[in-house]
């Protein structure tokens, strides 16, 4: 199951809450659709801003809280970058709009950061080895319990699309209790386009009881 399944998915509500908190029986489709909508918009409005995560709270107002390694770039001088970003998302949605800003401390052990270092750095033709060995040494000195990189693709241009995966120390996937971090990401090179999979083990969340 572990092996099959999306990590992050498997762990809601166990050790993971959701990133959308509210409830519409009549509203449901609708709010589901807008809140994709809003995920994408700030993921691309703020492409280099290393957005991980938007969670999204609705009650009179839709609470969005953007996680970043880079808040300056979200918030911008002297506030105008969130009053750009909320007069647009109440535009998009034609609703009352409150923005949080949630920074990420540790960004190296976030698997969709490491994920697009990994895609910029194979589509600057950085080969997939040193671009996975450099990463995986980088997470692990930041104090991951692991790491496990995977790339699939035309790798080094090759005429034939190949798999290659590194492991450092162990990533539990069966383990609902380990806090499992996983990203996949696309590397559009000049030979194609190029997956890139990572999984970063934190260590494990113990019930509080």
């Amino acid at each position: 199951m572990g092996q099959k399944i999306h990590p992050n998915g498997l762990r809601v509500g166990i050790i993971r809450g959701w990133d959308s908190r509210w409830y519409s029986q009549k509203e449901y489709a609708n709010w589901l659709r807008e809140d994709i909508r809003i995920r994408d918009f700030i993921t691309k409005f703020h492409k280099n801003a290393g957005v991980t995560k938007v969670e999204i709270e609705r009650a009179s107002k839709v609470h969005v809280i953007v996680n970043t390694a880079k808040p300056g770039l979200v918030i911008g001088k002297k506030g105008a970058g969130i009053d750009d970003l909320r007069s647009r998302l109440e535009k998009m949605t034609s609703k009352s709009v409150k923005i949080s800003i949630q920074e990420i401390n540790q960004h190296e052990l976030e698997a969709s950061l490491v994920a697009e270092n990994i895609a910029d750095a194979l589509v600057k033709r950085v080969t997939f080895r040193r671009a996975m060995k450099q990463a995986a040494q980088r997470v692990m000195k930041a104090g991951a319990k692991g790491i496990r990189i995977q790339v699939s693709g035309r790798l080094g241009g090759s005429e034939i699309a190949r798999t290659e995966r590194t492991f450092n120390g162990k990533v539990p996937l069966h383990t609902l209790r380990a806090d499992v971090d996983y990203s996949i990401k696309e590397a559009n090179t000049t030979y194609g386009v190029i997956g890139v999979k990572v999984w970063i083990y934190r260590g494990d969340i113990l019930s509080k009881r």
